[in-house]
């Protein structure tokens, strides 16, 4: 049983075991069959920190990746491999990365191509099991990147847009004829952003029915009774004077609407008004993150219902109210938020807040807490261009990742409290709700079948394999995957009815070639495709033109000198995960030969008759055979060949081994037994090796599949110099960094403190350091200061 089993399992007991007393069997069949899809769709969360937002092309962004669990928030140990990629405005990746994952977190770079166009990218981040779900649910972020080299789109102070989105959102999902509805609004400009107006509902006589005007970023809400037989439009009047019309939600003669409130502190309201709909019985079902809080029924008496929730059953965060009728259809649906109790409290504090050029910070930080906390920290200079990243783990945890769209300034309902920060709150689940999921899966067979699994061993590799001469899927076919490397290493997968296969792949990093072919001595001839591991779906977000104003003309020259000088004087440094010369994926050998502590022979097959006593060479029907000898079980050789290696490749065919040249053959190693790989049984093993583990010129067969594949992304460091000297001070060495230091891997202490040693540059100005980290139990913290740099008095 694998540990993603054992997992769903746990929590499929868990969850099953929830106390239900007072329902009825309906309920209780409701419940049952939700905790039975729960159960089955684990929510895996990813949050990317990045050094900064903004960057020029040819600038590197340092990234550090979060794994958490979407229903307890805390960190998940599940999938071993995140994917990351840059998308420009068409949704076309111009990056893409594999990262190790490692104790829910993993570490990153990459560099910005030159051949990028200035504007707005969206970094995402997803994992193969965030595959089998909608792309709302990758994590995603907008950068700001300029080539100073090419296009730049200014923008010219004449031009007005005027080019709203506006929309309309009804609470429960639809309006109803002659029942009050509460409409929640929202009217972003064409950068995304909310913009204030005033606006009023008009009818098809143009009279006023309703005004209204938005609370905090765009997002308002009103009261509204639609008329029978009236159609309705919205009118939208901005701080410019520009009046624009738009459509309106068409009432339905019958329906339910559902309307939530507060009442009182603890307690929460939950009402449903019908209209043509006959007596029935109503179920209600709430969930915080697809775990069970409330589930209760009633009988609708003169069109209406009323259930009263005890706000501590439900959990912190975003939770799903919706409401069923009697054939377990969702009637409507609406979401609520509770502001988290629990967080991390993160201080900065440094020695003092202005310093010189090349002197030395002392930042301490501290977490309040005792527990086990893993933080990333970033320290860049602010100006016109580069700005305070707000985008924070917990804003993004609790609210971001749970609804549809951008959210604008998600940290100002975390950051603030108040009575108009809860109405906001409010405004923004009515304007932003949604689902994980579509009922009617959840009533189906709670067995669920997933395209993408976790990579929780390693990542994989797909592909299909095909008939040559009529194209059909070609199933149960043994396929072996290898890369020539001086660390050899050799997948097996078996095809299933498709033609698909599989490979889990370990210590596969860097771009590799790979060789995909069949065991040519049993197979006929067969086609192979490997997949690409990156999503093809696209999510419902958008990104906006960019445009720069032209002041930031002169700011964006210095950040352009600067990139380019840091580009020659401070070069790239990577740390290469390769392993040079160690075992092979068999392990330790029964016997090992390196071909220069013997004399050389002109052929491999002399070589195999002098050295290797335990590889007997004969001939049949004119080729050659290998026959290795069963010493583990003091046998006779066994009848059949070998499974032949040179570089981790597969040989199949024994004479072009024995045609290759000996002196590009560095070592030998043999195992004297049955070897087992994956599926499969070999009756022994011989591995070759050459030199530089490049297969040395041997030809391979020619229906083997050869391609390039990027494995796992090298380690990368992130380079800062230390004025710790008077030579450092005094180097004409030119530092012009504006991202001073970049640190992924933060551990606070047992006193829950981490001192930190940061280095200025030459650059003058104002520097933020950005910090953001969680706790083993899964509390996520967020903090930021700020100091000056000045030119030495």
């Amino acid at each position: 049983m694998t540990p993603f089993t054992r997992f769903k399992k746990l929590i499929y007991v868990v969850l099953t075991f929830i106390p239900a007393l007072g329902v009825g069997q309906t309920e209780k069949v409701i419940q049952t069959q939700f905790t039975q899809y729960s159960s089955q769709t684990l929510q895996e969360k990813l949050f990317v920190h990045t050094d900064r937002p903004f960057y020029l092309v040819g600038e590197t962004i340092w990234f550090k990746v979060y794994a958490i669990d979407g229903a307890s928030h805390q960190p998940l140990d599940l999938s071993k491999v995140a994917y990351v990629e840059l998308l420009d405005r068409e949704n076309n990746a111009v990056v893409q990365t594999k990262l190790s994952l490692a104790d829910a977190k993993g570490n990153g770079a990459v560099v910005l191509p030159a051949s990028l166009n200035s504007g707005y990218y969206m970094l995402r981040a997803y994992t193969n099991w965030m595959k089998n779900f909608s792309a709302d649910y990758y994590f995603e972020k907008q950068l700001t990147i300029i080539n100073p080299f090419g296009y730049l789109p200014v923008l010219s102070k004449d031009k007005k847009d005027t080019g709203y989105d506006v929309q309309f959102f009804p609470e429960g999902g639809a309006l109803v004829e002659n029942v009050e509805s509460k409409v929640a609004f929202k009217v972003n400009s064409a950068d995304g952003k909310g913009i204030d107006c005033i606006g009023a509902i008009l009818n098809q006589k143009n009279d006023t029915v309703v005004r209204f005007s938005p609370l905090k970023f765009g997002i308002g809400n009103f009261v509204f009774t639609p008329a029978p037989g009236n159609t309705y439009r919205g009118i939208i009047k901005d701080q410019i004077g520009e009046v624009q019309s738009y459509p309106f939600p068409v009432a339905k003669p019958n329906g339910y609407v559902l309307r939530v409130s507060e009442s009182g502190d603890k307690q929460l309201q939950v009402s449903v008004s019908t209209a043509g709909v006959s007596s029935q019985k109503l179920y209600i079902l709430i969930h915080t993150r697809q775990a069970t809080k409330y589930v209760d029924s009633q009988l609708l008496t003169s069109g209406k219902v009323t259930f009263y929730v005890d706000k501590t059953a439900l959990g912190d965060g975003i939770s799903h109210i919706t409401i069923f009728d009697e054939e377990k259809r969702p009637v409507a649906e609406r979401i609520y938020f509770k502001r988290p109790i629990q967080k991390l409290a993160i201080e900065a504090s440094l020695d003092k807040k202005q310093y010189t050029t090349r002197e030395k910070i002392d930042l301490t930080i501290s977490t309040q807490s005792d527990l086990k906390t893993d933080l990333s920290v970033s320290v860049y200079m602010l100006d016109s261009l580069q700005t305070i990243d707000h985008l924070d783990i917990t804003s993004y945890i609790w609210l971001s990742s749970d609804l549809k769209g951008t959210i604008e300034t998600p940290q100002y309902y975390f950051e603030n409290e108040g009575l108009e920060v809860d109405q906001a709150m409010d405004n923004l689940m009515l304007t932003h709700g949604w689902s994980r999921f579509k009922w009617d899966e959840v009533w189906k067979d709670p067995k669920q079948d997933y395209t993408f699994v976790p990579e929780y061993g390693g990542h994989f590799i797909t592909g299909k394999v095909f008939q040559t001469k009529t194209g059909l899927p070609a199933k149960n076919m043994n396929v072996f995957l290898s890369a020539p490397d001086r660390y050899v290493q050799l997948f097996v997968a078996k095809s299933d009815s498709l033609g698909r296969i599989r490979f889990e792949v370990k210590n596969f990093s860097g771009a590799k070639d790979i060789i995909v072919q069949t065991d040519t001595r049993r197979d006929s001839i067969y086609r192979f495709e490997i997949n690409s591991p990156f999503s093809e779906k696209i999510s419902s977000r958008s990104l906006s033109f960019l445009t720069l104003d032209k002041s930031w003309q002169n700011q964006l020259l210095t950040h352009s000198i600067n990139m380019q000088t840091n580009s020659v004087f401070f070069p790239r440094k990577s740390v290469s995960s390769s392993i040079i010369d160690s075992l092979g994926f068999y392990g330790k050998p029964h016997e090992k030969y390196f071909l220069d502590a013997y004399t050389r022979f002109p052929t491999v097959e002399e070589v195999m008759r002098e050295y290797v006593p335990g590889v007997m060479v004969r001939k049949h029907k004119g080729k050659f055979h290998f026959y290795v000898f069963d010493k583990i079980r003091n046998t006779a050789p066994f009848d059949e060949d070998p499974l032949i290696l040179l570089d981790g490749i597969p040989v199949f065919d024994t004479d072009k081994i024995m045609a290759f040249d000996p002196l590009k053959i560095k070592k030998l190693e043999v195992i004297d037994g049955r070897y087992f790989l994956g599926h499969l049984m070999f009756k022994g093993l011989v591995s070759y090796s050459t030199y530089k583990g490049d297969l040395a010129g041997f030809e391979l067969d020619p229906h083997a599949l050869v391609q390039t594949y990027e494995g796992m992304q090298n380690k990368r460091e992130f380079y800062t110099p230390k004025y710790d000297t008077p030579a450092m001070k005094e180097s004409r060495l030119p530092d012009f960094r504006n991202l001073l230091y970049w640190n992924p891997e933060v551990h606070t202490e047992s006193d829950g403190k981490k001192k930190l040693d940061v280095y200025s540059s030459d650059q003058q100005g104002k520097y933020v350091v950005v910090i953001q980290g969680i706790t083993s139990d899964g509390k996520t913290g967020y903090t930021y200061t700020a100091f000056d740099v000045k030119g030495a008095l």
